[in-house]
């Protein structure tokens, strides 16, 4: 198995995964724990609308220094513009949530607990 699938692995088991009816995005959208990765705090968001899609082929979005969305290797972006304003809205509501669960400060059930619906 190569590092970065088991980097993916890894990050997958530390998600908290949260649906739209929970966020009121269009899409399923994941915060993880830093286990000593070398990027700062970011949310993966799925490429498919309507909560389903899988982890590995999640569209990376930065939450600090800005929110936007971290380009592939294609350097194509992956979610339309309106999608993207919308999930930036969702991790400013909830940035420090996602940064107290990202530092490890809070567990898991205490950041589902936290974590707010988009009005």
């Amino acid at each position: 198995m190569s590092e970065i699938a088991l980097d993916e692995l890894t990050e997958d088991w530390a998600a908290v995964k949260r649906i739209p009816d929970q966020t009121g995005l269009s899409r399923a959208v994941w915060i993880t724990e830093n286990q000593g990765y070398p990027h700062d705090c970011r949310v993966k968001v799925s490429r498919l609308r309507s909560g389903r899609g899988h982890w590995p082929d999640a569209v990376f979005v930065s939450v600090r220094p800005v929110c936007e969305e971290i380009l592939s290797s294609s350097g194509r972006r992956e979610l339309p513009t309106s999608d993207l304003a919308k999930v930036c809205r969702w991790i400013e509501l909830n940035r420090d949530v996602i940064i107290e669960f990202w530092d490890g400060v809070i567990t898991p059930d205490e950041a589902i607990a936290r974590l707010q619906k988009l009005p």
